[in-house]
């Protein structure tokens, strides 16, 4: 069994929880209620051709273990907001990744920039407590996502609630099924979810294969300013940063280091 398999096997018991009726029915009273999303679409695509920064709020991994275990979320959110952050991520996985809903709530709190919800959507039911805790957009994993008809239902879900899609690939034929679902924001992750290697050469590849129109996110192993270069130089809109940031001494200098950069078109 895989990591991905066993944090899928934890999920689908998370999902049976939110589907007490008790719980969904109030998620998807919330969901409905709730105001305005920030525009995260056009936020990780910058206007002057600079590099958009997703930067996550990440207190641990499967793959390497605690990373910030003391995390401040909004204090993290509001240096990545002095840097000039694009977005957010926030992981809210609490057993493989130490996340939490309020680790979210509270980083939307300190910042005015959009956020997006990191975890691992497999049901409906995450769709609408995603838009109730305040999310702007949510990642549909593909390798997690093997049902076309339900990654294309989840898809259209979320882009119903106001919410935006990051959907992730990781090979190829991933990537045909993100364009086939018509996705506007289209992730391309160099880590392997089966065995946890990195590769950038993957994702300068597939770079390729995203349309001109969606925006191109090139996601894992950017430890550096240099690999955020590298990943402009590709084409990609913007880069999704978690462990450096997180382990950075200054991530407002960082982050201000990798918006500076400008993107290859």
């Amino acid at each position: 069994m895989t990591v991905l398999d066993e944090i899928l096997a934890r999920k689908r018991d998370e999902v049976t929880m939110l589907h007490r009726p008790a719980v969904r029915d109030l998620l998807k009273q919330r969901a409905l209620d709730a105001p305005p999303t920030r525009d995260f679409t056009a936020a990780i695509r910058p206007d002057d051709g600079t590099l958009g920064l997703i930067a996550e709020i990440k207190r641990r991994s499967p793959s390497k273990g605690d990373l910030a275990p003391d995390l401040d979320p909004a204090a993290n959110a509001k240096a990545y907001g002095t840097g000039g952050a694009s977005a957010l991520s926030v992981l809210t996985d609490q057993l493989f990744f130490g996340g939490s809903v309020a680790d979210l709530e509270a980083a939307r709190e300190a910042c005015d920039i959009p956020v997006l919800r990191k975890d691992f959507t497999i049901d409906e039911v995450q769709i609408y407590e995603a838009r109730a805790i305040g999310a702007d957009a949510v990642l549909l994993i593909c390798a997690a996502l093997p049902d076309d008809a339900l990654l294309a239902d989840l898809h259209g879900l979320a882009t119903a609630l106001g919410l935006a899609v990051l959907v992730e690939t990781h090979n190829e034929s991933e990537l045909e099924r993100a364009v086939g679902i018509g996705a506007s924001i289209i992730g391309v992750n160099a880590r392997n979810l089966a065995t946890f290697d990195e590769d950038l050469g993957l994702s300068e590849r597939l770079r390729s294969m995203i349309p001109a129109e969606a925006v191109a996110v090139a996601e894992s192993a950017i430890r550096s300013t240099e690999d955020a270069a590298r990943m402009a130089a590709s084409g990609f809109d913007t880069v999704l940063v978690g462990e450096a940031l997180v382990r950075s001494e200054d991530p407002a200098i960082l982050a201000a280091s990798i918006t500076a950069l400008h993107v290859t078109r």
